[in-house]
């Protein structure tokens, strides 16, 4: 069931929103997840623009405050499913990555990625996703820790220049490992890192950020670079027909300054300090294919670029 706010509250996640989120598991102080999310941290407020990019000079994680309870238990190596939003705007697909950090969100690993369709089953011109749920195995090496800070990342493939980034604090158990080495989650289109331009019909664009991308050993203990490239087999879990993977950024990006997250773009004044939830059994559900090895599928209708042009 989807966790839904008032009809007043749902009305203006909707004018806020236009982009795509991770809803299950439950990001960092969303009202728009699968199943009921935590009580707030003390200070913390409801991210009605969960959906939006990461502003150029905002934090990545959009906080750097984690949920005060881990909202999902996941044994390593075991199988799991991350689903999104329906009736969003997909951007034509794009690169995006499932990464891990255990300290705080200064270090992340690539443990699942899916290159160049990502939401859908081929290239496309759409606004309107063809998947929503990617299934995929968790890595057997990932360490236990009640503090992991599991990352969803994209890069869109149509419009302004955008990245896109949710973070869920998760709970590892059931495993002998120490450590997990893997490839450094990219990062771009964002204040001091490279600028992947607009696809325009090749989805191969910055794919060699991902081919080239080093590798990171994290751990609860610490975080380090490792050495050699992502042609590790401990990190080349892909969801791209071809084995792609980034130069990325330094190890230990830093977890910046609070003052820029999202609880400083406040929601609209009319909004309730505190949802009240109700329930509601339609939430769409669309088991998806991962990767580009699927038939491609393209959407050519104009109308759907919507978000292709620049908003205020």
């Amino acid at each position: 069931m989807l966790f839904k706010f008032t009809a007043i509250t749902a009305a203006l996640v909707a004018s806020a929103s236009a982009h795509m989120t991770m809803s299950d598991p439950c990001p960092r102080f969303s009202a728009s997840c699968v199943t009921k999310p935590p009580a707030l941290p003390a200070g913390a407020s409801w991210d009605y623009n969960i959906k939006n990019p990461i502003p150029s000079d905002g934090i990545l994680c959009k906080s750097n405050t984690p949920w005060p309870s881990p909202v999902a238990t996941w044994t390593a190596g075991q199988s799991i499913t991350v689903h999104f939003l329906n009736n969003d705007a997909a951007h034509g697909g794009g690169h995006a990555q499932f990464s891990v950090s255990y300290d705080g969100g200064k270090t992340f690993a690539v443990v699942y990625e899916v290159l160049r369709y990502f939401f859908f089953n081929g290239p496309s011109d759409s606004n309107t996703p063809e998947v929503l749920d990617y299934t995929f195995t968790l890595p057997k090496e990932l360490p236990n820790s009640e503090s992991v800070v599991f990352a969803w990342s994209w890069v869109n493939a149509i419009g302004n220049r955008e990245f896109y980034m949710n973070c869920a604090d998760v709970a590892i158990t059931g495993s002998s490992s120490s450590s997990y080495t893997g490839k450094q989650m990219v990062i771009a289109d964002h204040n001091g890192y490279p600028t992947i331009p607009e696809f325009n019909g090749n989805y191969d664009t910055g794919i060699n950020y991902y081919e080239d991308a080093p590798m990171v050993t994290v751990s609860p203990s610490g975080s380090y670079a490792s050495s050699g490239n992502s042609t590790s087999s401990e990190a080349s879990a892909t969801g791209s027909s071809d084995d792609a993977t980034s130069a990325a950024p330094p190890v230990g990006h830093g977890a910046q300054d609070e003052s820029s997250s999202v609880q400083d773009e406040a929601p609209v004044s009319s909004a309730p300090a505190v949802p009240e939830p109700t329930t509601d059994d339609s939430a769409p559900k669309s088991t998806g294919v991962n990767g580009s090895d699927a038939e491609s599928t393209t959407d050519s209708d104009p109308g759907s670029r919507k978000c292709r042009y620049r908003s205020s």
